[in-house]
């Protein structure tokens, strides 16, 4: 807390103080706005970088405009969208073509070690605030550009959302049964790929910092992000030089790895090897399926997996998903009940693993990266109100506190 004369008036003003963790002293300028980015400094915060979120006149961020709110169904005032992706963040409405707003923008970039940025490539450079430029300001800034598709190419201005990104990826494609449309996959998945490769653009320049003494330019796509995470398609793509077919849920290289029908419901086995499969021939009672000649390698598993599947539920279909699933497990062979997500929310390691926090009153995911040495709170700070510590900030980084400092140009 500090206190400053202002004329016979006494201002005080704070940051939020996040748990300690291996960021702790880093200043971000979080410019990113929906999920793509605000993923990704959301995991910095996390980690202890203090995040100041920089929103436009307004509403601010779109998201504090999205559903669910709390209190569902009936229509609150706290946006779940915004809350989750915002957590322990300040936030300071500035209006960025205004030369006021402008320079308390540029007095916080002047003492920023990141900038985060996901607008339309361009965009920034419009404003004056191009990577080239602020460089000239602040050597050390690391500044991430996170973008439906990249800053180069021919498609770099192309409009992009999550399903925009799914569709040109591939990945909607792929993702469905044979006999069905493509499906989305069931989360914004390019979005939080690009969050997540945006912090690891970021944690890596921040390390060749420390060798160099200069930042960078992280550039992420979403576009490309995607890309990387689908490796079975490429390998399919290589291998044949045709798109891979919809396949369901089974793996395209290896068998039985699917959901399978019980009596009751369906569950999930996975055999990755030959002896995997032979153990759970025993413990279904079906030893002679693993001398099969259709299935007696992996290889040949996949080459006839319809039939296998056919084989092997005609025993599962017998007995319920709780039975097998206890005596598979017994076998030793990889086996998990199919849950929704409010079964995934409240088993047991769930709870161990500290991945349903509370953050504001809000019950939210908790932070995935585990450190050793750093605490993992069960109970971390809230998303911010709308422009909830703009008078503190703008006294911090107001251009009185710039001149004390001497780093007005």
């Amino acid at each position: 807390m500090q206190s400053v004369d202002k004329g016979s008036k006494i201002m005080s003003f704070t940051h939020r103080k996040n748990a300690a963790g291996p960021f702790a002293g880093l200043l971000v300028i979080d410019l990113t706005h929906v999920l793509n980015g605000p993923f990704g400094t959301t995991i910095l915060c996390d980690l202890g970088a203090r995040v100041i979120k920089v929103e436009p006149p307004g509403h601010g961020d779109d998201t504090r405009t999205y559903g669910p709110y709390v209190g569902e169904p009936y229509v609150g005032d706290q946006s779940l969208y915004f809350s989750f992706v915002n957590r322990g963040k300040e936030s300071i409405v500035l209006n960025l073509k205004d030369d006021a707003d402008r320079e308390i923008f540029l007095n916080m970039v002047r003492k920023a070690d990141v900038l985060a940025e996901n607008f339309r490539p361009g965009t920034m450079a419009r404003l004056g605030f191009s990577y080239e430029a602020l460089a000239q300001i602040n050597p050390r800034l690391v500044y991430a550009s996170s973008s439906g598709f990249g800053q180069t190419g021919p498609l770099s201005t192309f409009p992009a959302y999550d399903t925009i990104v799914q569709a040109m990826s591939g990945i909607l494609d792929a993702t469905g049964f044979p006999d069905g449309p493509p499906t989305r996959v069931g989360t914004s998945l390019s979005d939080l790929c690009g969050g997540v490769f945006m912090f690891c653009g970021i944690a890596s320049a921040l390390y060749a910092r420390e060798r160099t003494g200069k930042g960078a330019h992280v550039d992420v796509a979403m576009f490309d992000a995607t890309l990387s995470f689908l490796e079975h398609g490429f390998m399919s793509y290589v291998a044949t030089g045709h798109a891979p077919a919809r396949i369901g849920n089974r793996h395209p290289y290896m068998a039985p790895f699917d959901v399978f029908a019980a009596a009751d419901k369906p569950f999930v086995i996975c055999c990755g090897n030959d002896h995997l499969f032979e153990l759970l021939c025993t413990a279904i009672g079906r030893t002679e399926l693993a001398a099969d000649p259709r299935f007696v390698t992996n290889t040949s598993r996949v080459a006839h997996e319809p039939e296998l599947k056919v084989e092997l539920e005609s025993v599962l279909k017998r007995q319920t998903a709780e039975h097998w699933l206890e005596v598979i497990h017994a076998a030793g062979v990889p086996v998990a009940p199919l849950l929704n997500v409010a079964e995934a929310a409240q088993l047991p390691q769930t709870e161990a693993r500290n991945m349903f926090i509370e953050a504001g009153g809000v019950r939210m995911p908790g932070n995935p990266v585990k450190i050793s040495g750093y605490p993992d709170p069960k109970v971390r700070a809230g998303a911010p109100a709308l422009d909830e510590h703009g008078p503190a900030l703008r006294h911090e980084f107001g251009v009185q506190s710039a001149l004390r400092t001497g780093t007005v140009r």
